[in-house]
């Protein structure tokens, strides 16, 4: 996909749903896409080119679904887990949503934005041009809308629920939280940046594997699902932006820094794919989980049981396109590349 596909992309949200530019792509025809897209944009379907009242996003929720799927769950067939009453497991997937939404937004404002604001200053020296800077702007405003979507669908989970779960109780995301650590012991702006230009390209072709845990569960909550997929939708565009720019930016690179650059993206890859067990802990801590600390400290011992993430198909592709699959310190044989 070219560079300047975002232009083309926004004109289709347009034509296919009545949505003003930036929006992610829906089916104006499906109620809960059609309700997390109104919601998302307040008075959006009084503007719609299909006038017609949209059901609201919280008649939609349905108590009976889990509101994440098991895969999200790093303990999810572990005997602590399991001897559970219901009641204690529907707290636990709650706020395993929750926390999905929330490490979504750390990405989002913690290392996409930033990341996309060097790119659209053209901080790597690209040469990509005026197409480039209009794709990452136009990437820019998705993110913001992808933040909101994923904030309202929190919002409507606590409201069902009934049940407080605030983002604060949380901890900065592990990847997001990886990431500030990896800035903070850069001893350069030039390090500093393309530790940025690293995490913001695992980031954006990473995430669709990400959203798909919950995109693809037919059981949850289909709020959830629909919200995971819309945002899937943009993400595929994005993940095409950032592939050429990290390329055209490595081009550009000493040897030194291409060893950091590649050594960062290793970095970025781990993080992405780990369970976070200390947002996890912190859940147990609040939900009063007997023995969930100790159950916790059992899965994390597992190798099997460190990554959440095993799909590194679109990292694979851009590093055999960068031909750095022998140099990058990652063992491809850990993850799958189909």
């Amino acid at each position: 996909m070219s560079i300047d596909s975002s232009d083309e992309r926004s004109g289709d949200h347009q034509g296919r749903s009545g949505a003003p530019p930036g929006l992610p792509a829906h089916d104006p025809t499906h109620p809960v896409e059609s309700a997390v897209i109104s919601r998302l944009s307040g008075n959006w379907h009084r503007r719609a080119a299909v006038k017609r009242q949209e059901p609201d996003l919280d008649d939609l929720f349905e108590p009976d679904r889990p509101d994440c799927p098991d895969s999200l769950l790093p303990f999810r067939d572990h005997p602590t887990y399991l001897a559970l009453d219901d009641g204690t497991k529907a707290r636990l997937r709650a706020w395993g949503w929750i926390a999905f939404n929330k490490n979504i937004q750390d990405i989002e404002q913690r290392v996409v934005n930033p990341g996309f604001a060097l790119m659209a200053a053209d901080a790597f020296e690209t040469g990509l041009g005026e197409s480039m800077t209009v794709a990452v702007t136009q990437a820019m405003v998705d993110e913001q809308y992808h933040t909101l979507m994923h904030l309202n669908a929190s919002a409507v989970t606590r409201r069902r629920r009934g049940w407080a779960m605030p983002d604060r109780a949380l901890p900065l995301g592990h990847k997001a939280r990886r990431h500030e650590e990896r800035l903070a012991a850069a001893a350069t702006p030039a390090l500093r940046r393309l530790d940025q230009l690293a995490y913001t390209t695992v980031a954006e072709i990473s995430i669709n594997a990400y959203l798909d845990l919950v995109a693809d569960d037919d059981a949850v909550q289909p709020i959830n699902r629909a919200t995971a997929d819309l945002h899937n939708r943009d993400e595929y565009c994005h993940s095409s932006i950032a592939a050429e720019i990290a390329k055209a930016a490595y081009a550009h690179l000493t040897p030194e820094h291409r060893r950091f650059f590649l050594a960062s993206l290793a970095d970025g890859m781990e993080a992405f794919a780990a369970n976070d067990y200390t947002t996890w802990h912190r859940i147990v801590e609040l939900t009063g989980v007997p023995g969930g600390r100790w159950m916790l400290q059992d899965v994390a011992a597992s190798a099997a049981r460190k990554r959440l993430l095993q799909d590194f198909g679109g990292l694979h592709r851009l590093c055999r396109e960068m031909d750095v699959l022998d140099e990058l310190p990652f063992d491809w044989s850990t993850v799958s590349v189909g």
